[in-house]
């Protein structure tokens, strides 16, 4: 079993899906998780993350018996390196030049570590600190133009270090990378398969659940809609899956999820529009938006569960919520932006929360969602943000605003459909910016609304590329927008990938 000890890095979670799709099973763990628990698991192997501090300002509560052990394989990442190298006797200092984004790294490819790589290959940087001497006993083995000490490893060949981040897309060959630790360092198997995910979901529901009575925020996504269909075949008439219209959904929303439900599950429609916008009339900060959501949601549902005798309430929080809202484990990860489903829920819920995806990314749950036999206009649809278009409006939201978005979104999503991109990105959506610029129309001068248009690629929601979409495609987006939208008379094209920008804007 491979553990991955968190210090909190963003990334955390994508080193456990890097090893999950090799086939390995693996668990997150605290980093104070003490060696006992580590043994009592049969961990053999450590995989240490990356962390948004400096060890040399920080003293962690991290057991260093695990080292002193020498019974476990450990590969260090970044933060994860430089822990390696302070204890065994290294240096860490304070970097001049910061290493931020796609690098080039120089490898040793005699080492089995780098086995196969090509001798430049493209790697993730996010370190401002670096390794400056190397502990005793310890070989370069990798590095880049600014870092002398890239990557590292004991005599031993049990303890690696690297400055980069395998796990993120945009190390080219980190795939690889992890491969030749697992199987041919560590020598472990493949043999975690897939379906495991589902089996563990349903037994943990019906373990929490037992015979008591459950409600599931149903939003019509496809996080919340296959977890309507678990919920509505574990526990059966005990469940009830409630969908709120919020008022902040998109074009033709309401009737689709309405139509597709209400005869597969146990289910309730409930139209609260007014209440969310009224509530929001002046909100400009985008956490409070959030939390407003957030709180109304609660409210609306505890009235319902208790209508209903529930106990329990059921959400399809996934990890990128997690990790931008709080970490997971309480540990040093920073806040992003809270999630309305996570940080931005009332701290005295009537109910006993239950997120049985919490550390799954969309992709997985599309992969549960082929299982259940769900139809491909929900598998395949685009992420949806579980506050709406409160947060693709920038500032104020108005009901006029939002039928402006509403009316761009949609010719968004037609042109992409249209031109056979839909199912090839990962996300195609409007945003209404809080600024109007002047323009010409029929020969006279114009005030009007600028929408934005993000178009972006991912693979699990937690790092994304902006896609270059051809110019023809934005050129009809946009004359579409400009004469059929009223209010708006200026679209332009968000080219920021994430990092350093989050997917949605707020």
């Amino acid at each position: 079993m491979v553990a991955i000890i968190d210090f909190g890095s963003q990334y955390t979670q994508l080193i456990a899906r890097r090893v999950r799709e090799l086939k390995v099973y693996c668990e997150i763990f605290h980093f104070t998780t003490r060696y006992e628990e580590l043994k009592d698991k049969n961990v053999n192997v450590l995989i240490l993350s990356g962390g948004p501090g400096h060890i040399s300002k920080k003293e962690l509560d991290f057991d260093e018996r695990i080292f002193k052990s020498k019974e476990f394989y450990i590969l260090g990442i970044c933060y994860g390196m430089q822990l390696i190298a302070k204890y065994f006797g290294g240096k860490v200092s304070h970097g001049k030049i910061r290493e931020y984004g796609k690098t080039i790294f120089y490898p040793d490819t005699n080492e089995e570590i780098f086995k196969s790589l090509k001798k430049e290959t493209i790697v993730w940087m996010s370190h401002w600190d670096y390794v400056s001497k190397l502990p005793k006993e310890f070989k370069i083995i990798g590095k880049t133009e600014n870092v002398k000490i890239g990557a590292f490893r004991d005599k031993n060949k049990k303890i690696y270090g690297v400055q980069f981040h395998p796990e993120v897309i945009h190390t080219e060959e980190g795939k690889k990378i992890l491969k030749n630790f697992l199987f041919n360092i560590c020598n472990l198997k493949s043999d975690w398969s897939f379906g495991s995910i589902l089996k563990k979901i349903k037994n943990e529901i019906k373990e929490k659940v037992n015979n008591k009575k459950i409600i599931c925020a149903l939003s019509g996504g496809i996080d919340s809609s296959v977890l309507s269909l678990i919920l509505n075949e574990v526990c059966g008439e005990n469940s009830l899956s409630i969908f709120i219209n919020n008022g902040l959904l998109r074009e033709n929303e309401p009737e689709e999820i309405i139509n597709f439900f209400k005869n597969k599950i146990n289910f309730k429609y409930i139209d609260a529009s007014n209440i969310f916008l009224e509530r929001l009339k002046n909100i400009e900060d985008p956490e409070d938006k959030r939390k407003i959501i957030g709180n109304t949601f609660i409210e609306i549902f505890e009235k319902e569960g208790e209508r209903f005798g529930a106990q329990y309430l059921a959400q399809g929080t996934l990890y990128p919520d997690l990790i931008e809202s709080i970490s997971p484990f309480k540990g040093p990860s920073v806040r992003i932006k809270t999630h309305h489903n996570v940080g931005g829920l009332p701290e005295n819920m009537k109910f006993k929360l239950i997120e049985p995806f919490k550390f799954l990314f969309k992709d997985e749950i599309r992969k549960i969602a082929k299982e259940l036999n769900l139809p491909d206009f929900i598998i395949k649809r685009h992420p949806f943000p579980g506050p709406g278009l409160a947060v693709r409006i920038i500032g104020k939201i108005t009901e006029e605003q939002l039928e402006i978005l509403r009316k761009a979104d949609f010719i968004v999503e037609q042109e992409i459909k249209k031109a056979g991109l839909y199912n090839k990105i990962w996300q195609a959506f409007a945003v209404l910016l809080p600024i109007k610029s002047v323009g010409i129309m029929g020969d006279k001068r114009t005030y009007e609304n600028v929408i934005a248009i993000r178009v972006v690629k991912s693979v699990d929601g937690m790092t994304a590329d902006w896609v270059k979409i051809p110019y023809k495609i934005l050129e009809r987006i946009s004359n579409r927008i400009i004469n059929k939208v009223k209010g708006v008379n200026r679209v332009v094209y968000d080219i920021t990938s994430k990092p350093p920008a989050t997917i949605e804007w707020e």
